[in-house]
């Protein structure tokens, strides 16, 4: 390699440590706890954040799968001007989730697809920290919030504190599609569900 490639490159190495840390701190995830997911020993993973351990592929691909993150974003790899996003579906609680950002500890966003086989199952409601938007997109949506127990159609929107119990279901024998969005805790989001009238109805003049 020449020796602007060289140095290219060994700055593309140093910069691992810090970011693999900032992954670490972000999940709060402890080092044994990282070891015992990864197999990785736990002073081999404190060498690789201080940057005294060079990363390998073989360090690497464990830790994107324990991070739930592209190998490319562990190395800062170039822009291949290619916008598009390849998500790994994966199942949570009986339904596929499709995640549709790369973003860790920030916004998340996320498909959901619950099959009409999860109809009739009683409501399990949790909570976490953090905030929740979703947007149905087919279906009926059964979601249970504290003490509401409502139904979201395709089109309607609706916004909540996760510290909030709550769950998620179908209305019926038809599975359920819906975008959601979830922030850290604190963050909220700017939009607002808000009744729209229907073609052929008039707003309230007062309103």
């Amino acid at each position: 390699m020449t020796g602007s490639t060289t140095d290219e490159f060994d700055a593309v190495l140093t910069a691992v440590g810090p970011r693999l840390r900032e992954l670490r701190r972000r999940s709060g995830t402890t080092l044994a706890g990282l070891s015992e997911t990864t197999g990785i020993p736990i002073s081999t993973l404190s060498r690789l954040e201080s940057g005294q351990r060079k990363p390998g592929l073989e360090l690497l691909l464990p830790l994107a799968k324990a991070y739930r993150v592209p190998l490319d974003d562990l190395v800062a790899a170039p822009a291949t001007g290619d916008p598009r996003v390849y998500p790994r579906p994966f199942t949570r609680h009986g339904m596929t989730v499709v995640p549709l950002t790369r973003n860790p500890g920030g916004l998340q966003a996320f498909k959901h697809i619950v099959p009409g086989s999860r109809f009739g199952r009683e409501p399990d409601p949790r909570s976490h920290e953090g905030y929740h938007w979703l947007y149905v997109l087919s279906g009926r949506l059964r979601v249970v919030l504290g003490d509401q127990d409502l139904v979201l159609t395709a089109g309607e929107v609706a916004e909540f504190d996760t510290h909030l119990p709550h769950w998620f279901g179908n209305a019926d024998e038809r599975p359920v599609e819906f975008l959601s969005i979830l922030g850290p805790q604190g963050e909220r989001f700017h939009i607002r569900a808000r009744y729209r009238p229907r073609t052929g109805e008039k707003a309230d003049s007062d309103g």
